[in-house]
């Protein structure tokens, strides 16, 4: 444990008593939210991202200490351990190089070297390897292997055997392999030709060819996709003469007097195992990586798309496109609540426009519409042009917005949705949850599966359980740091909240239902099984806006209410104060922020997140950000020139670019060269999904509906 401890603390550039403090707080059961917020004096002030990370390398550290052992006692179990097989297998840093010492003991199935060994023609080849042998001579040696009996009928078929079992032990060699590997990916190359005559979206990998070691991760993942799909054939070639004198230089000693047998048969170990091996773990490690960096930039994507800023106290209209079976509308109020549905027919095959007008106006009279979300998905572009016509038509000083629908079916399909809205068939509970998307991102997105929000690239590709693992911990991760109204909540948000599973959720929102609305923190211990420990873990996290102890509003953690109470003595205040303490830094500073905290009982980073708090009690970081962009006209991509500007919203980042909706239908491409006028590697290091950015159009095509534009050549507001 004490290396692992090293191991983290190395790689992660912190302190080992902090790291030490992060694994025990992890193993006693505490979550990410919970350290990352309430136990800042013990790591050192880590967000929770790189708790996160610790988290994830310490369990294949455990992992890979797990098969260490595992590996030994195999190899024991055979009575072939020795003390330096030990050593180095203790000391493999991945599970490759444990699997690669390993390999030579692994159980196999039969293949040529292992008949040759039943031939009796394993001394043979040790004679042939070393060069330690009776006579320079190998068909004299081979002669005396002659066993027409066991199917050796000549001095060849004994020297053919004896080099098969050359191969295979040279392929086995730990050391060797390792070397190769190396070998290969610093001079291979990955190779991509059409296996169809057919034009398709991976023409641009009909006739591909890059190094392994410039390899960007979404050409990988385009490149194993077309071959799944069986468009594209796909191989890695490297420098096999380099290789063959890599193994020679290490197995061949310069006096073996079989020199000559020794290099065919590295030849034959290169061709058949070793290289075919080598190619498929490359490849393996290839995918894993772009994986890795596929589900970072997924997450990346994310946690900005849910701390996307609410549009408040609006009544909105949800507005989920259609053809055929018509728009489905669904009105809300500010807080949510559905206040009348309906359907309406302006999209062919009806063109119902007019009529369609007549109900729009209806509903925004009645009930006061503010702003109109409308869903991006089939026939979005027609209903746009449709509600811009009527917004000019109407006067009423309403704006729009084009919400990501991505999910929207998925949650309206779901049981969730059934259970939210039984009265309601499909499409309007999707109408629905178009307009809370636009009111609340977090609060709405938080009922789907993060993997079908839809912002990254190949996420069905990516493995399941990996992505799905790191999609939650954003989503739980974002719920925290907003922290969640325990009156209001939904028991999907609810279910988001650090230490409160999907069962505890429901019992919060059925005591909610029986006894009315909690008045404190306090109530929470009587909610059936929300133990200590559970109520430890997202006691500061759920919020009582209009509770009997103000403190109850805050992200203040009921641990700390004693201090803060002290704290507020200290510097002349009551809790009746709190929310207009604007001088309370100051004096904390005046009296010296460290002898405060001792005075108070607590470190001085808990002690500044108090001060915080009573100043601003209930603060929701998202206000901070930019607001949406709400617009009220539309655009063609026929109406785009080359050196318009425009400003728009960054709606996804990809590792080659950001796409921005400008009011088009389509939404725009920035490439990564584009972003702006410093190098960088990634877009996410100067973009985000939500951002409001101001952009050049450098090309729109309409025929392939491509829209090229460019945030460096545009004036970016502050």
């Amino acid at each position: 444990m004490d290396t692992m401890i090293t191991i983290l603390a190395q790689e992660f550039s912190v302190r080992p008593e902090h790291v030490e403090n992060v694994v025990r707080l992890l193993d006693e059961g505490n979550t990410v939210p919970f350290i990352a917020r309430y136990r800042k004096e013990q790591h050192g002030t880590m967000d929770d991202q790189k708790i996160r990370e610790i988290s994830e390398r310490l369990a294949y550290l455990r992992g890979l200490e797990a098969r260490r052992a595992e590996v030994k006692a195999a190899i024991e179990g055979q009575g072939k351990l020795t003390g330096e097989l030990a050593a180095a297998i203790g000391r493999a840093a991945t599970l490759a190089e444990v699997d690669d010492l390993y390999r030579p003991y692994r159980p196999k199935r039969r293949t040529r070297a292992g008949i040759a060994r039943e031939k009796g023609l394993e001394p043979l080849a040790e004679m042939l390897f070393s060069g330690k042998a009776p006579s320079r001579d190998p068909e004299a040696l081979a002669a005396a292997f002659i066993n027409p009996e066991k199917g050796v009928g000549s001095a060849e078929d004994a020297l053919a055997g004896a080099q098969d079992i050359i191969a295979e032990n040279l392929s086995d060699d730990a050391a060797l392999r390792k070397k190769l590997r190396a070998h290969v990916q610093r001079t291979g190359v990955l190779r991509a030709v059409a296996a169809t005559e057919e034009d398709t979206v991976y023409r641009l990998y009909y006739d591909f060819e890059e190094p392994l070691n410039k390899l960007q991760s979404h050409r990988i993942l385009a490149i194993n996709r077309g071959e799944k799909e069986g468009v594209l054939k796909a191989s890695v070639r490297c420098d096999d003469a380099g290789a063959q004198v890599a193994i020679l230089r290490m197995v061949l000693h310069p006096q073996n007097p079989f020199a000559a047998r020794i290099r065919e048969t590295a030849q034959d170990a290169w061709e058949r195992l070793l290289f075919p091996s080598l190619e498929r773990e490359v490849r393996g490690d290839l995918t894993a990586q772009a994986n890795e960096q596929a589900i970072r930039t997924f997450a990346l994507n994310l946690r900005p798309l849910l701390m996307q800023p609410p549009v408040r106290d609006r009544v909105t209209m949800g507005f989920d496109p259609a053809y055929r079976t018509g728009c489905k509308i669904a009105v809300v109020d500010g807080t949510g609540k559905v206040l009348e549905t309906s359907v309406v027919y302006p999209t062919k095959p009806h063109n119902k426009t007019a009529e369609a007008k007549r109900e729009l106006a209806r509903l925004c009279d009645k009930h006061g519409v503010q702003c109109i979300a409308i869903g991006n998905g089939t026939a979005s572009r027609e209903s746009e042009i449709f509600i811009t016509e009527f917004l000019h038509e109407y006067g009423g000083g309403i704006s729009y917005m084009v919400v990501s629908e991505a999910g929207a079916s998925v949650y309206s399909a779901s049981k969730l949705g059934a259970e939210e809205f039984p009265e309601f068939d499909v499409s309007l509970r999707s109408a629905v949850s178009i307009a809370r998307r636009l009111q609340d991102p977090l609060a709405e997105l938080v009922k789907i599966d993060p993997k079908a929000i839809g912002v990254g690239q190949y996420q069905h590709d990516m493995p399941q359980a990996q992505l799905g693992a790191a999609l939650d911990g954003v989503v739980e991760d974002c719920v925290n740091a907003v922290g969640v109204d325990l009156n209001t909540a939904s028991p999907s948000l609810l279910g988001r909240v650090a230490g409160v599973s999907a069962t505890v959720a429901k019992n919060i929102a059925a005591y909610r239902e029986q006894n009315g609305r909690f008045r404190t923190r306090k109530e929470l211990r009587k909610v059936p099984k929300l133990g200590p420990k559970a109520f430890e873990q997202c006691g500061g996290f759920l919020r009582v806006p209009d509770g009997e102890n103000v403190l109850d509003r805050t992200a203040v953690h009921p641990e700390s209410y004693a201090a803060a109470e002290k704290l507020l003595a200290l510097c002349g205040y009551r809790l009746a104060d709190v929310g207009k303490l604007d001088g309370l830094a100051g004096r904390v500073k005046e009296q010296g922020t460290a002898e405060a905290a001792r005075a108070c009982g607590v470190g001085a980073p808990t002690l500044l997140d108090i001060v915080s708090e009573l100043q601003k009690p209930g603060r929701d970081p998202r206000d901070e950000l930019p607001p949406p962009l709400l617009r009220t006209d539309v655009l063609d991509v026929k109406d785009l020139k080359p050196g318009m500007e425009l400003t728009g919203t960054v709606r996804n980042v990809v590792d080659f670019g950001a796409f921005v909706d400008i009011g088009v239908h389509q939404d725009g491409l920035v490439h990564v060269s584009q972003i702006c006028n410093r190098f960088i590697r990634h877009p996410s290091e100067a973009v985000t999904v939500g951002d409001v950015v101001n952009v050049v159009v450098l090309e729109a095509d309409a025929s392939k509906k491509r829209i090229s534009l460019s945030m460096k050549q545009a004036k970016q507001g502050k």
